[in-house]
């Protein structure tokens, strides 16, 4: 017949259907499969919390060095307040650059999501080591530090749009 319609199977998310158009004359068109809204959801996440997990090693990295910095004298112990909110903006950019590049579409909220979850990180350790943790204590200006740097890489970090052809 000559509007006969086949699927092919293949192991890939992508499906070939092939339509005969006349004699001879095959095309093949390439749809792509739809996943199902649950495991992109579940992706998501899990992109968001590699990202978060990613800027709490930066962050503890940076300020590891900021505490070899001090010890050395290289650093006043008054700055080492500013060093820490830099640290979190730092942390926070690294891995909302991470999550940024690895999801697609909405990069300023996926940005402030690793920029949240590097806060929520960062407050558990708090409670862990000090029994406590409030507003008063600089909780206020990391939230904003960590948030600000996960936002900063969701602006940079978007891919440039694609001219089009006119």
């Amino acid at each position: 017949p000559p509007n006969k319609k086949e699927t092919c199977r293949l192991p890939s998310p992508h499906r070939f259907h092939t339509e005969t158009v006349g004699e001879g004359i095959v095309m093949k068109k390439r749809e792509r499969r739809q996943e199902e809204t649950g495991s992109q959801w579940i992706n998501a996440m899990c992109e968001l919390l590699k990202g978060g997990v990613l800027a709490g090693v930066v962050t503890i990295a940076a300020l590891l060095l900021c505490a070899v910095l001090v010890s050395v004298g290289a650093v006043r112990e008054q700055w080492l307040e500013g060093a820490v909110l830099a640290c979190c903006v730092v942390g926070a950019m690294a891995g909302g650059l991470y999550a940024v590049r690895r999801l697609y579409g909405r990069t300023l909220l996926t940005g402030a999501g690793v920029g949240m979850i590097l806060f929520l990180l960062l407050l558990t350790a708090g409670l862990l080591a000090y029994d406590t943790a409030s507003v008063e204590q600089g909780g206020a200006g990391i939230l904003c530090a960590c948030l600000c740097g996960g936002t900063i890489s969701g602006i940079f970090g978007r891919r440039p749009k694609k001219k089009r052809r006119r």
